[in-house]
This record gives structure tokens, sequence and C-alpha cells, in this order.
């Protein structure tokens, strides 16, 4: 089996030799060609082209087979750059093609550039990819959209990236195994990978917040030992600042929750490691950037009626820790100055 790979950054390469692994011949191209030869010198992929083209006519030969075959290019790139790649592959693509997109795209845009493809018999699958840059060790959960045929002759691919079976415990009872517990699944038609990859995302969202706020709480545990009582009509006075007066080291707190706890997890062992290395996070300055996925998971649940006011608060956070709020909270200073002159805090 050979496949083309565009984009090469540290998850294209992962990806890449996740496959090669696996007996797929990989052929790729990056627009940084001298990032591409690295690759290629470094084992990261079987080959590497230049151009698209070439890279099209590498991945439609075939050995040992006569004329073109229908060929499976990879999108391995941001979202925002998805739509003028397949602009630039389609002239180059013919009958019987396949597209996967494994990036975050929005899932009501590939449904349009399923519907595209199809029209001039290419296949476009939308492949929501979580895993990143630990995905080339622990393999990839992938959340597949698209036609049953091009998932079928797609399988091999997404078996040599995906995790397999012995990544997590089975859930009892055991019957026969699915392909979602090798950690790959066909969800629906197009758009069902990235709408099932943005819900993923905004749950992510949420999760991360409830750590970063707990973490938080006993970051600032000892707050009751430096408290003066100065009659501040300003604030609200601490009841008992004794209550206060814990220096919880979050480093250990981290270590401990990763062992026998309920909310241990990946992105607490991530948490735990950052940590260990910047007890006081001082290469990060608290400002939260969001991809796109979060907003979108709160305008499905719109459109749908459903409550998330867990996920909303998480991506609102977001804003406000990039001080997007700060010209509000300006305007909150001014109401409460000028209707009883209390002083900015």
């Amino acid at each position: 089996m050979k496949v083309g790979i565009i984009g090469l950054g540290r998850m294209g390469e992962g990806m890449s030799r996740r496959m090669m692994k696996a007996g797929i011949e990989v052929w790729g191209y990056r627009r940084n060609y001298k990032k591409a030869e690295e690759a290629f010198e470094n084992g990261y992929v079987s080959g590497v082209t230049t151009t698209l083209e070439n890279l099209v006519n590498q991945v439609h030969h075939q050995d040992n087979q006569i004329g073109k075959s229908p060929g499976i290019f990879q999108l391995v790139i941001p979202a925002e750059l998805v739509e003028e790649t397949i602009d630039e592959l389609l002239p180059l693509l013919g009958d019987g093609d396949i597209v996967i997109d494994h990036g975050n795209s929005n899932f009501k845009d590939s449904r349009k550039r399923a519907e595209r493809l199809a029209k001039l018999g290419i296949q476009y699958l939308d492949c929501g990819t979580s895993g990143g840059v630990y995905g080339l060790e622990r393999g990839y959960c992938l959340m597949v959209g698209g036609s049953t045929t091009a998932v079928s002759v797609c399988a091999p691919i997404f078996r040599a990236l995906a995790p397999g079976i012995t990544a997590a415990t089975r859930t009892d009872p055991c019957t026969r195994a699915t392909s979602a517990e090798y950690g790959w699944l066909h969800c629906g038609g197009p758009g069902a990978g990235h709408f099932v990859k943005m819900v993923h995302n905004g749950v992510e969202y949420g999760i991360m917040q409830a750590y970063a706020e707990g973490f938080n709480i006993l970051h600032h545990g000892d707050l009751g030992s430096q408290y003066i009582r100065e009659g501040d009509a300003e604030v609200a006075p601490m009841e008992n600042p004794k209550d206060y007066q814990y220096d919880i080291d979050c480093t250990e707190v981290a270590e401990l929750w990763r062992r026998g706890s309920v909310v241990g997890s990946w992105l607490l062992d991530l948490t735990a490691d950052v940590l260990r290395h910047d007890h006081d996070l001082s290469k990060f300055d608290g400002g939260v950037s969001d991809s796109g996925e979060g907003r979108w998971t709160l305008h499905a649940a719109v459109d749908l009626g459903v409550p998330t006011p867990v996920i909303s608060a998480a991506l609102f956070e977001r804003f406000n820790s990039r001080r997007l709020g700060e010209f509000g909270n300006k305007i909150l200073n001014g109401m409460r100055y000028m209707f009883g002159g209390h002083h900015v805090r």
C-alpha cells in the first residue's frame, strides 16, 4: 500500500512513522522542502517530493501494476489551509482517489467538501485525529466520517495509526472486538468524524478547565497566612483566615492524584510533568488560545437546544485569560466609582 501525506510537521512525521512500521509506503510533501528532506534523511518517510504534482504521480504509480492506480492522500495541515490545498490537488487527482483530512476542520465544511469532491469521482474522509505529538508512541484516536467504501479501503491506514486493543482495559462483557476498541471508529457519513472530534475537544476544554481551577485553589491555599484585616469595604473579608494557612505542594498533589484517584487521566499526567519541570509555571503567561472546536461545540449545542454550561464556561474563561474582558471590567470599575465612589482594586 502506498499513500501520500501532505504536511510533515511533528504530527505528520509521527503518523508517517507508524504507517511505515506497518509496511505502508509513505511519500511526503511539505512546502518547506528542506524540512521534508530532513524527515526523509531521518527515515521518517519513504520519500519526499518537491511539488504536489510529483507527489500525486508518485502515489499513483504502483509497482507491478499497469496504468494509474487510485491514490490515497492524507492532509495533516492546519484547518485554514485545507481548502486551498484541496484546490491545488483537485486538478491532479482522478476518479477513485481518496482524500483524508486529519485536521480540525469544521464538520460543516467537511460535509461540503465531501459533496464537492464526490461530483468529481473523488472520495473525501474527515478523520478527527487526537494524540498530538505523543501519537507516535501512544497511537492516535481516529474519528472517521465518510462513505463505507472509502473507509474500508483506508482501514489498513487507520489500524496502523490507532493505539490498538491493548491501549485500554476492555469493558465487560467482552464480546467481539469492534474497531473502536482498537482506537478508530467509522462514526457515520461525511462530516461525522469531525463532528465527533469537535465535541471531543469541547469535552477536553471542560476537563482541562476543571483541573486548572482545582490546582489554582490549592495554589492559593495559604492566603489566610498573608491576610490582614483592614476593614476594607471594597473586598469581602475572609471569614476565618486560619482556615486557609495550608502550604500545598501542587506538584506532589498532581503526582498523588495520578495514583488510584478517580480524577486520574492522561491530562493529569501531562500536568504533573509540566509542574515537575517548572513548579511556578514561569514559562507561561496565562493566556490560553482556542482553535475553534470549543466555539463550534457551543454553536451545535445552541442549534440542538442542548445545555452545555461547563464547556461554555471553559470557553469563556479562555477569552478572559487573553484579557478580552478587560474593557468590560473597566466599565464595571467606572460604574462602581460613579455610583459609590468605589476605588479600583
